[in-house]
Formats: structure tokens, C-alpha cells, sequence
């Protein structure tokens, strides 16, 4: 029986959620395909998983570039051969302020990050995943659920709600091609990157638990399981 071939956007930086779902996957035997911005960064975290027996390529692509993830997808599949899972981890969060007061800027930088970069991907690998009958894995956030606290923070959430739009339109879409699409909504992470710029006194979901998460959903055991939005709280 074949190796799952599994990609994971946004592997670019240690101690973030794309290097742990990357090394979890990479566990279980998995051929894993990392894409990061830079090659430099890909190609560190692959060295890192490397050491450890993992079977694991390193790619570097813009991922709001169409034309890039078209060439990316057709290198992923020479040297994989295949892709069974797509986990599109990829975006960034910043600040807007009060709707009023804010920057039409950072609504179109986080449209960029967090819904380009997931379109362009999906859209790309989509005839793979159909030939393999394969699943797709969103990433959005606990603040675009109902009844989240949103203050200052609109230019994220409309992005991370359009990540929902996304997954649906791919869980409907692909339905009769047996593919599959759920998202997973996160609280605040615990990364590198939110220690260094939350108050102290954040609870955080487990890098962990949210690769925990993306492993089932990415399972056997969740074939019947589309559509989804899976909230995970500190």
C-alpha cells in the first residue's frame, strides 16, 4: 500500500502550527511536501524532519500567485507522485483598528494571506486531490464563529470567514469526486510568534492539539465528515 502524500502550506518558521502538522503527519509515514515562502526556510524545517528518518520535500512558492502554485502543484506530484491531503495552514493576522478608523490596506494584505493563499493552493492541487479522492484542510479562527469578539480585528475575521466560504464551496464541490473538506477554527495558538506578541495571560490552544485535529479530520475514521468547522478552544 502506497504512502499517504501529504502537503502542508506555511511551514516556514519553527515553533509555529505548520512545522508540528508537518512533523506529525511525517510520523505516521507519510511522503509530507512543506511549502514556505523562501526556499531557505522550507528547506531548514525539512532538514529538521529529514533527522528524524521523515520522508519530506521542501517547495518554496507565493502562494497568492495562480501561476506559481500551477507550476507548484506539477512539482509536488513529480516527485511525490500522488497527493492525498492538502492542509492549507498559510495567513497571518494583523490588527485593523476600529472599522472607521481603519486601512483599506491591511483588509486587502489580509485577504492576501489568509484567503488567496488558500484559494490559489486548492485550486491547484484540486485535480490531484480528485484523482486520489483526497481531502482538503482549512485553517480559520474561533473569531469568525458566532458570538466571537471581534473588536479592532474586522480585516481578519472577513478573511477568515471567506476561508469558510472557501471550504464549503470545495466540500460541495468535490462531493461527487470524494473529495473531502473541513476547516478547523482555533482559539489563540501557543507559537513562537503569538508568545512573543500576546498578554501573559493568554490561554492558548496546543500547537498539538491542533495537528491532533487536522490528523482525524485528514482520517479514515472522519470519511464521513464535509463541510465542517471544528472549534478548538484554550
Amino acid at each position: 500500500m502506497h504512502a499517504r502524500s501529504v502537503v502542508v502550506t506555511g511551514v516556514g518558521r519553527s515553533g509555529q502550527i505548520g512545522e508540528t502538522v508537518a512533523h506529525a503527519f511525517a510520523l505516521t509515514g507519510a511522503v509530507v511536501s512543506i511549502v514556505a515562502r523562501r526556499l531557505a526556510d522550507a528547506e531548514e524545517r525539512a532538514a529538521d524532519l529529514a533527522a528524524a528518518g521523515s520522508r519530506v520535500h521542501p517547495f518554496a512558492c507565493d502562494l497568492t500567485d495562480h501561476s506559481a502554485c500551477t507550476v507548484l502543484a506539477r512539482d509536488v506530484l513529480r516527485v511525490a507522485g500522488r497527493v492525498d491531503v492538502l492542509v492549507n495552514i498559510a495567513g497571518g493576522f494583523a490588527f485593523s483598528g476600529p472599522v472607521a478608523d481603519s486601512d483599506p490596506a491591511v483588509l486587502a494584505s489580509q485577504y492576501a494571506v489568509n484567503v488567496a493563499t488558500a484559494y490559489c493552493a486548492t485550486r491547484a492541487f484540486l485535480p490531484a486531490l480528485r484523482e486520489s479522492s483526497g481531502v482538503v484542510i482549512f485553517t480559520t479562527s474561533a473569531t469568525a464563529l458566532p458570538g466571537a469578539r471581534v473588536r479592532g480585528m474586522s480585516a481578519y475575521v472577513m478573511a477568515k470567514m471567506a476561508v469558510i466560504g472557501l471550504m464549503q464551496a470545495v466540500a460541495q464541490e468535490g462531493h461527487s469526486h470524494g473529495v473531502r473538506a473541513n476547516a478547523i477554527a482555533p482559539g489563540p495558538v501557543r507559537t513562537s510568534t503569538n508568545l512573543a506578541s500576546m498578554p501573559g495571560d493568554t490561554r492558548y490552544v496546543e500547537r498539538d492539539a491542533v495537528a491532533s485535529a487536522i490528523m482525524f479530520l485528514a482520517s479514515a475514521d472522519a470519511d464521513a465528515i464535509t463541510g465542517q468547522v471544528v472549534e478548538l478552544s484554550p
